[in-house]
């Protein structure tokens, strides 16, 4: 191992060491601190959100009469959805219980890697989404994994949504730029694991010129 007095000597020299394979390592993981506290928090901020804003509106809306709070650029309408987020896949309701079912388990089973912030952040948006809308298809009529979800947000020329299925768009978007950016749940990135380049050498010394 090259003592500090090695180092200052390339130092003065002008010479550059190259990291070891394991001090690239270090700067590329970072301080390894599991992140599952944000997930957690996360999640349940989207999941308590999404519950209040649904008893609210299934106690004092009308489904189909809209209310409007922003005059027509945004609008509370009741309505129940038998399908994903934004209505799609309408009717398969019970398809669309076991995957979120799936999401949650190959969210919590990732927890145990998780050691990014952003990643903590991207998957607690979607998981607790994902539990927000299971809950009303388990507990909500007509009956146990066929629940309506409530949705009641409407802008105008786009689907009806809830808080959950804005967590989960909003998680998915963050998960794709983070992933396009090199950073994984396990908090290494591409951008720093990659070692630096070797200096260039130094250039050979003009030859004498020959006695005229």
């Amino acid at each position: 191992m090259e003592t500090a007095q090695e180092d200052a000597d390339r130092a003065s020299h002008g010479e550059q060491r190259t990291p070891s394979s394991a001090e690239v390592e270090a700067a590329a993981t970072g301080p390894r601190r599991r992140r599952v506290g944000i997930l957690l928090t996360v999640a349940g901020i989207v999941y308590v959100l999404d519950v209040i804003t649904k008893y609210l509106v299934v106690a004092k809306l009308t489904p189909g009469q809209p209310v409007h709070v922003l005059g027509s650029f945004l609008q509370l309408t009741y309505t129940r959805n038998s399908g994903a987020a934004f209505s799609i896949g309408w009717g398969y309701t019970a398809v669309f219980s076991l995957i979120a079912m799936g999401v949650v388990f190959v969210i919590l089973r990732l927890a145990r890697r998780l050691y990014s912030a952003p990643w903590a952040v991207a998957l607690g948006l979607l998981l607790g989404g994902a539990i927000g809308n299971l809950t009303d298809r388990i507990a909500r009529a007509p009956g146990l994994f066929r629940g309506w979800v409530v949705d009641f947000i409407q802008f105008p020329h786009f689907a009806i949504f809830n808080v959950a299925d804005a967590g989960i768009t909003c998680g998915g978007v963050l998960m794709v730029l983070l992933a396009f950016r090199g950073l994984h749940p396990d908090g290494t990135d591409e951008r720093r694991a990659q070692p630096p380049a070797d200096p260039p050498a130094d250039a050979p010394a003009d030859s004498p010129s020959a006695p005229e």
